[in-house]
């Protein structure tokens, strides 16, 4: 029994078998208890038509309808029995075959092959959850792929930093360094880069999961621009980058925590700034379009192909692949920003015409009620 219900085929035959056996035995019922009445009135308007006794005759006649009505009910049985076993088996060929390919593939899949996929026939429920069952291995695989990837570029960030360290202990053990302030301001540098990944590590952590506390309030955008443009005014003019600010009067408030929007300023401005060279400008501008306020920063810079564009916002992700892992931050500071941006229910985008033709990123926030 315990088979019977693990079965979905079997399930599907005995589901046919019940509704013909209920149907069978709600005609025999009815040929039994109604024939005969209703048999006995048309034989009395019968005998009262033709007149005569023929009570021995609608007893024969009424045996014999008994009989055939059986034999009828009998043969229609076996006839609804095997067209019921064919139709099963074609609808669990039909049902259960897509199935199994789903158990099976989701066995593999967990055994950690996220290339597994399964066959999308026809255009019915079947075929939707084949094609949401293929959706979901994809997404299995590119999130297998990312997490390999970020254990990858952890170990990697670190890597140098700890290098570094390891170098400076060995030189001063070995007495090749110097035991001076500089020898260890060099490991006091490298051990706050270590810091910064970690806490950068932790901060894009608690995005992702939206467990950052938001203190929101009714803030003029200017305030968080102008904060984070004066925060790294004096970097802008020891490189020799012009920074402009654009903000129309009387920009409308925004509902926003001003800290954590000043972060997101930051990280744009502080990008800007690594990637457009000497000479270069970046101009922040800011205005209304409907019910949304657009910031956007917009470089002079190194600019962004087309192929690096969809990934900029990845973690860990440099578009200078030259560039040394210490002439940067942790490489993460875009997709904090855009985590952000969206917990307070806007958009970040990034767009360039290409190499050498600078790049902008605007940030859209919806204006407070």
């Amino acid at each position: 029994m315990n088979k019977i219900r693990q079965r979905l085929g079997r399930k599907l035959f005995f589901s046919y078998f019940i509704i013909i056996l209920v149907g069978v035995v709600s005609l025999a019922i009815t040929a039994e208890f109604h024939a005969p009445s209703a048999l006995d009135r048309h034989m009395a308007s019968m005998e009262t038509v033709m007149g005569g006794n023929m009570g021995g005759m609608m007893s024969d006649l009424n045996e014999n309808f008994r009989t055939a009505v059986n034999e009828i009910l009998l043969v229609s049985a076996a006839i609804a029995t095997v067209t019921a076993v064919l139709i099963s088996s074609f609808v669990t060929r039909r049902i259960v075959s897509p199935v199994q390919q789903m158990k099976e593939a989701s066995r593999r899949i967990a055994d950690g092959r996220y290339d597994e996929r399964v066959q999308v026939i026809g255009e019915d429920e079947l075929a939707d959850l084949a094609q949401s069952f293929n959706q979901m291995a994809h997404t299995l695989a590119q999130t297998e792929e990312r997490r390999r990837q970020l254990i990858g570029d952890v170990a990697h960030e670190l890597r140098t930093p700890l290098s570094s360290i390891k170098s400076v202990m060995e030189g001063l053990q070995d007495g090749v360094l110097p035991a001076e302030p500089a020898t260890f301001l060099d490991v006091q540098h490298e051990v706050s880069r270590l810091q910064r990944l970690v806490h950068d590590l932790e901060e894009l952590s608690r995005a992702e999961a939206g467990q950052i506390p938001l203190e929101r309030e009714a803030v003029n955008p200017a305030a968080f621009i102008q904060a984070a443009s004066e925060r790294l005014r004096w970097q802008f003019e020891d490189k020799g980058v012009a920074l402009r600010l654009e903000l129309v009067d009387a920009l409308p408030s925004v509902q926003v925590d001003a800290a954590r929007m000043t972060q997101v300023m930051l990280n744009l401005l502080g990008n800007a700034l690594q990637y457009t060279p000497s000479g270069g400008q970046v101009a922040v501008s800011a205005w209304t379009n409907a019910n949304k306020v657009i910031i956007t920063v917009q470089d002079t810079g190194i600019g962004i192909s087309a192929e690096h564009l969809r990934h900029i916002f990845e973690r860990f992700y440099r578009v200078d692949k030259s560039r040394s892992r210490a002439g940067g931050g942790s490489g993460i500071g875009l997709t904090i920003s855009k985590h952000l941006v969206e917990m307070h229910g806007g958009r970040l985008i990034a767009a360039s015409p290409g190499p050498n033709q600078g790049s902008s990123f605007t940030v859209t926030l919806p204006i407070a009620a």
